[in-house]
């Protein structure tokens, strides 16, 4: 199951929807335009400290709260997830060129997917934490390191069968991290 399943499942995607006053197929459009880059940015995250590393980030930006915080009926609060976006992709400039590309491959609005992209890193952040005593093992539910090796393509050079999708696409120099690749135009458009 994807990951984008797993958070419709629990109702993340309808909230994002309901919140942001969009279908819930815009949503999900939206979600996986978005969730590479935010995988990449975790799994990069992940690289020198660890897949141990990683989770006590998530903890410590609220954890599994993260996702109760986007599930609730109340307003997200989205200034963890935006503290969180800052985490994994070190600037503001790199999380406008996600949006940009992921409005490119969607057609969705790229406003709209900067109000989505923090709260998708909420429900992504929260789930990994949730999914924290498991990060060794890969289970029926996809533990952390499977969550974030087998979507993004387990460390492995070269472009990804499993990855598909924008993963993919972004991945322009074929190293296996589209994120690099994403830092790179966003650079571009800075100049």
């Amino acid at each position: 199951m994807q990951i984008t399943e797993m958070l419709e499942s629990m109702g993340g995607i309808h909230s994002m929807a309901r919140e942001l006053g969009v279908s819930d197929e815009e949503a999900r459009s939206g979600a996986e335009a978005l969730m590479p880059a935010i995988l990449g940015g975790f799994k990069k995250q992940a690289q020198p400290a660890g897949l141990d590393g990683l989770l006590s980030m998530v903890q410590g930006l609220g954890g599994g709260g993260l996702m109760d915080n986007v599930l609730a009926p109340e307003p997200t609060d989205v200034g963890q997830g935006n503290g969180m976006l800052g985490q994994i992709f070190g600037s503001r400039d790199v999380s406008r060129a996600v949006a940009q590309n992921a409005a490119a491959s969607s057609g969705l609005d790229p406003s709209l997917l900067k109000k989505m992209l923090p709260m998708l890193a909420m429900l992504v952040g929260g789930f990994m934490a949730r999914q924290g005593g498991s990060a060794t093992a890969p289970s029926a539910e996809g533990g952390l390191g499977s969550l974030l090796g087998g979507l993004m393509g387990g460390g492995q050079p070269g472009p990804r069968a499993g990855a598909g999708g924008l993963a993919s696409m972004l991945d322009l120099d074929g190293d296996g991290n589209a994120l690099d690749d994403i830092m790179g135009m966003a650079g571009k458009f800075l100049r």
